[in-house]
């Protein structure tokens, strides 16, 4: 092993020690020897199998057999979800083959941050990961389940699924992916048209056929956001069945992995051949490899929240200073759009998961003695799917990249480090992500131009106003302010001022989508404008210091005007209402900053470490 990921893992498990023996304490009470539903009285059990068929009744009143429950972020207007719709007929008949059952435990929102861009709605984006978790607690409350198939794709779906399988630690857990869609035109094109869009050089009609031809059909969108970055990240921690991420849609083999992991949940209940809770089998390493995972593949930011959130709720703590440090070892061993034009597609087709995992665990980057769903060992998924004659086949991973503009090898990567970095300084904490940057924007110093909203720098933008070099500050974009939307409006305009020269970065409280990452953002600042970071005291006109080879991010200001200055807090009772917004007023009085995941869940027992 890399003596920094053991140093890195073993300083997780010290800092996690109480609050992650609270948790495994807990979810041993809560383990049923037999099946889960034995515990109900008979009226309990009537209510549960009503609306199931004679011999679906059979089978749970002679409490012996499995009930798998599934919880299902399926709606038809995300592409990603829409294939599920016929999940769940698979997954019962297939069980029904082998004496068990299922049940539609529930359902969880599910929201499309593609639609929502850029619009108001983007502002309950963040907090629907934490309410997903909710759904799914509510969904398995009804203790009737031995094990549960988790079908979810997107954003904060897969984050807040986990969340809640972790919290219901004592039940085995198999993810379940829908595939992404196929390939549509280029993603330079696609950029290139908005950037147009941007400019006015070209109208509505012709930026939406471009969209329509990128987003085309069922299945994930096929840029490497956080949408695919979930996927990598299920993966790797061992919660999808090998090589099954990046399957396509809607095809025969897609199908038969489906049916696999119907399967395979089975024989990790209780009455299974190989118990295996998921808050056990998910621990400290397991989450190591998933930002060494996050790092070799260039992922979303997103995850720099969605991971420290996920740990929380298995008792294991998370910082960003794990993050930073593990990316000093994780080369870069992928380029895809937006760190390259490639998409999950050609990632799949040059080797895909097998491919990168058969070379981190070269040279000791991966925790290889991790428990999965197909049993202990990483190297169990140096595999890839294959059908043969209709029947599901895995076969040895590729060796070497089959296209090495995709995925290069462990001696020789994109780049040395992975592809995000912590920064620090007078202005708080954030994170960057460096993947899809070049050399000369490693480090910039600009005067401040200061706004409170996006579409604030758009209107400048639009007036000619910020034809220089300039460091855009958004401010009041945290969890706090408006539930911290990703700010996707500010990269078109941004990336224009970029390739006509001028030096231009971002420094925010907010997001930026998954797929962002040409202009260099310091994003997630912690802690955030309202709640009492220094953003709040920036002046249009202050210069400031991005620095990311030194790992800094200054406001170049004498301290002592800086503590003589008042933080400028604006009315902010337009981004609480509308839309739903008021609804989740207690979120945003209750949510943690960002280095913290941006959740309203405390970590186990953290009160008491």
């Amino acid at each position: 092993m890399n003596s920094t990921i053991l140093q890195v893992t073993d300083r997780i498990v010290l800092r996690s020690q109480k609050s992650r023996q609270l948790y495994l304490q807990r979810i041993e009470t809560a383990h049923a020897r037999s099946v889960s539903r034995e515990v109900l009285g008979c009226s309990n059990l009537a209510h549960a199998m009503a609306s199931m068929s004679s011999e679906e009744k059979s089978s749970l009143s002679h409490l012996q057999a499995p009930n798998i429950g599934i919880v299902t972020a399926y709606n038809d207007m995300l592409s990603a979800h829409q294939p599920y719709a016929s999940y769940p007929p698979l997954i019962k008949r297939t069980l029904m083959q082998k004496g068990a059952t299922a049940q539609v435990a529930g359902g969880v929102p599910a929201m499309c941050d593609g639609v929502t861009q850029s619009q108001v709605g983007m502002e309950l984006s963040l907090f629907s990961r934490d309410t997903i978790a909710m759904s799914t607690a509510i969904a398995l409350s009804h203790n009737v389940f031995d094990g549960v198939l988790y079908l979810g794709v997107c954003d904060k779906i897969v984050p807040g699924l986990l969340i809640g399988a972790l919290s219901f630690g004592h039940l085995p857990a198999v993810f379940v992916p829908a595939g992404p869609m196929g390939s549509g035109i280029s993603n330079a094109q696609k950029a290139s048209i908005r950037q147009e869009y941007a400019q006015g050089k070209v109208g509505k009609e012709v930026l939406l056929q471009t969209e329509v031809a990128s987003y085309h059909s069922s299945g994930t969108c096929t840029f490497y956001g956080t949408a695919n970055s979930n996927q990598m990240l299920m993966e790797i921690m061992g919660l999808h069945l090998p090589g099954s991420s990046f399957v396509n849609a809607n095809t025969p083999l897609r199908e038969a992995l489906t049916q696999a992991a119907t399967e395979q949940i089975l024989e990790m209940t209780a009455v299974g051949g190989r118990y295996m809770p998921v808050g056990q089998m998910i621990d400290e390493r397991s989450f190591v490899n998933a930002i060494v995972g996050l790092m070799a593949t260039g992922g979303s930011t997103n995850h720099t929240l969605h991971l420290i959130a996920m740990a929380k709720a298995g008792g294991i703590i998370l910082d960003w200073s794990d993050f930073d440090e593990i990316a000093t070892v994780t080369p870069l061993l992928c380029r895809m759009y937006p760190n390259g034009q490639a998409d999950v597609n050609h990632f799949r087709d040059a080797g895909g998961m097998g491919l990168v995992i058969r070379e981190l665990l070269k040279v000791g980057l991966l925790h290889e003695e991790v428990e999965t769903i197909v049993g202990k060992g990483l190297s169990r998924y140096l595999k890839e799917p294959t059908l043969v004659s209709g029947v599901l086949e895995y076969h040895d991973a590729a060796m070497v990249s089959r296209n090495l503009d995709v995925i290069s090898s462990i001696e020789q990567p994109f780049a040395l480090e992975g592809g995000l970095a912590l920064l620090e300084g007078n202005l708080g904490r954030s994170v960057i992500k460096i993947s899809a940057l070049k050399p000369h924007q490693m480090c910039i110093e600009a005067e401040a131009i200061v706004f409170e909203s996006q579409e604030a720098l758009q209107v400048a933008f639009k007036a000619c106003e910020l034809e220089r070099d300039f460091i855009a500050v958004v401010r009041f974009q945290g969890p706090k302010a408006n539930g911290m939307p990703e700010l996707h409006g500010l990269m078109p305009p941004l990336g224009v001022l970029q390739d006509r020269g001028f030096k231009v970065a971002i420094v925010t409280d907010g997001r930026m989508s998954g797929a962002s990452g040409k202009v260099p953002s310091a994003i997630h600042i912690s802690p955030e404008a309202l709640g009492g970071g220094m953003l709040a005291k920036v002046c249009t006109g202050d210069r400031i210091l991005l620095d990311i080879n030194a790992k800094r991010l200054e406001l170049l200001v004498d301290e002592a005007v800086l503590a003589s200055r008042e933080a400028v807090i604006p009315d902010l009772s337009h981004n609480h209402y509308g839309m739903g917004r008021d609804l989740f007023a207690p979120m945003r009085n209750s949510v943690s900053d960002a280095q913290s995941g941006a959740t309203l869940f405390d970590t186990i027992g953290e009160e008491r470490a």
